[in-house]
Parts: structure tokens; C-alpha cells; sequence
């Protein structure tokens, strides 16, 4: 499959996922987030892939969400996006195969959330990981508040959840 906003090269039983939106830190609109169950359902079935690396072009993993997207949004269409994200980010963390989150840049948000469902996170010197969701009246969408807890302790993820 072609993507618009993804790039997925296989080599030796590595799958190679690349969130290529640079212009916008590889925000998360609603194509990108599409693009990207595609591409998971692709890795988790194909039979020449034996493990996946997700990362992100130019100097961001994934900078969050698209603001400019979820600012047109009724809260029902909210929900909805949520909802899709929670199934997308589920679907990795339960993948057969093992997925790595290369985080060469900023992971915010759902970025960070998008690392936290993969297996193994490796971080460049430059990752800048955050949930600034809370400076913006919202909660993580994609489930943050319950893998964080799980990989950093109550305390450290309220810390974070709670100051952004």
C-alpha cells in the first residue's frame, strides 16, 4: 500500500516505520493516524516481517496530535478519534512481533503515548519526552494514563500527567 504520510521499508525481517509529516513535528491528524492502523495490520501479518521499528522523519518522533485538526472537532468527534487512536496504539502494544520506538526528537502527547505502546523504546541524546495535553484543558486520548503509571510508578506519571 502507498501511504501519503508514512513510509514502510522492509529489510532482513525488519519492518522500518516512518512517520514522515516533518513539516508538522509528524503531528497526528486523522490520515496519519489511518495510514498508520494500515501499516500495523500490514507488519502484523505480513509473514516476512519479524519485528517492527516506528520512528519519525526530521527532529520530532511524533509531536502529538494535529491541534489544528482537533480544534474543528465536536467532542463526539473527539470521542471518535480517541477511541481510534486507543484501538491503533492497542493493537501495537499487543502485537505477536516485537516494536521498537526509535525516539529521535520530541515524543509529546500522543507521541509519547505512540512510545509508550511499543515494546522497547530507545531515545537519541535530542528525545524530549512530555504530556503537555493538561496546558490545553485535555487528557491524554490514546491511553497515556494507563501505560505511564505502568513504566514509571503512580507518582512520576501523576507528576507529568498533572504538570504537562
Amino acid at each position: 500500500m502507498n501511504y501519503q504520510f508514512l513510509t514502510l521499508e522492509v529489510a532482513d525481517r525488519i519492518a522500518t516505520l516512518t512517520i514522515n509529516r516533518p513539516d508538522k513535528l509528524n503531528a497526528l491528524n486523522s490520515a496519519t493516524l489511518g495510514e498508520l492502523s494500515h501499516a500495523i495490520d500490514d507488519i502484523r501479518m505480513r509473514e516476512d516481517v519479524g519485528g517492527a521499528i516506528i520512528t519519525g522523519a526530521g527532529r520530532a518522533f511524533v509531536a502529538g496530535a494535529d491541534i489544528r485538526e482537533l480544534a474543528g472537532q465536536t467532542p463526539v468527534m473527539a470521542k471518535a478519534r480517541a477511541r481510534g487512536g486507543q484501538d491503533v496504539f492497542r493493537r501495537i502494544e499487543t502485537c505477536s512481533k516485537p516494536v521498537i520506538a526509535a525516539i529521535n526528537g520530541f515524543a509529546l502527547g500522543g507521541g509519547c503515548e505512540l512510545a509508550m505502546a511499543c515494546h522497547i523504546r530507545i531515545a537519541s541524546d535530542q528525545a524530549k519526552f512530555g504530556q503537555p495535553e493538561v496546558k490545553l484543558g485535555l487528557c491524554p486520548g490514546y491511553g497515556g494514563t494507563q501505560r505511564l503509571p505502568r513504566l514509571v510508578g503512580k507518582g512520576r506519571a501523576l507528576q507529568l500527567l498533572l504538570t504537562g
